[in-house]
């Protein structure tokens, strides 16, 4: 399984998602951010250096971190060098020795977005509630579609009990978990670990344990278009 992360717009929280999905998933996480990469790197081979033909994809794969994780480099002389349509074929190459993947795709609209949910069997959308939010992730969605990467999830991140999770799943067409607002995913990500792992009993680590759940039942049931 494939499965790309994807918002219409930085800051939603996309890529907090994809780790503590990955994690939940038992699955590699893919930072396929290639200019500005927001998952923990460390020392080694990474993203970069694959897509510049300098090291196999399964080589650059960290795992000895509490979630395993192909991550990007930082510099943007390692970003030039890339061959940003390689990301499918190191996706996938991944995916055939590791089981599953969760990508996290950049922010925007770019074309790399849609490297991503080429490769990808399903998506997952990540957004906030609040208008600007919601409308990029209408385009987002509609790119999804024009690369037949089918809707697995909708997140509604940073939710609070009035967000409209009825209208969101109507708007965009998929099910939706709302992930609450949470000290305990900040400190989680400070220590580079999934909320799961450092605080199992918060809602936050509710939510993507759902998440999962959901993702689990939309790939093993056909997702919609």
């Amino acid at each position: 399984m494939i499965l790309a992360v994807v918002g219409g717009k930085g800051g939603v929280g996309k890529s907090t998602v994809a780790y503590n999905l990955g994690a939940e998933l038992d699955a590699v996480v893919v930072d396929a951010d290639l200019a500005m990469a927001d998952l923990p790197a460390g020392r080694g081979p990474d993203l970069h250096d694959v897509l510049a033909g300098r090291a196999d994809p399964t080589e650059a794969v960290r795992e000895e971190g509490a979630v395993a994780l192909l991550p990007c480099g930082r510099s943007l002389t390692g970003a030039r060098a890339c061959e940003p349509t390689a990301l499918v074929e190191t996706v996938e190459r991944v995916r055939d020795e590791y089981g599953r993947v969760v990508v996290d795709c950049p922010a925007g609209m770019c074309g790399d977005v849609g490297l991503g949910l080429l490769v990808a069997d399903a998506c997952v959308l990540v957004t906030e509630p609040a208008p600007p939010a919601l409308g990029d992730a209408l385009r987002a969605r509609a790119l999804a579609r024009e690369l037949d990467a089918g809707l697995a999830a909708i997140v509604v991140n940073r939710a609070g009990d009035e967000t409209p999770t009825d209208l969101v799943a109507r708007e965009l067409g998929g099910p939706v978990t709302r992930v609450p607002e949470s000290a305990a995913v900040q400190r989680a990500q400070a220590a580079g670990v999934p909320v799961g792992a450092s605080a199992p009993d918060t809602a936050a680590a509710g939510a993507f344990a759902d998440l999962a759940a959901t993702v689990e039942r939309a790939c093993g049931h056909g997702v919609s278009a």
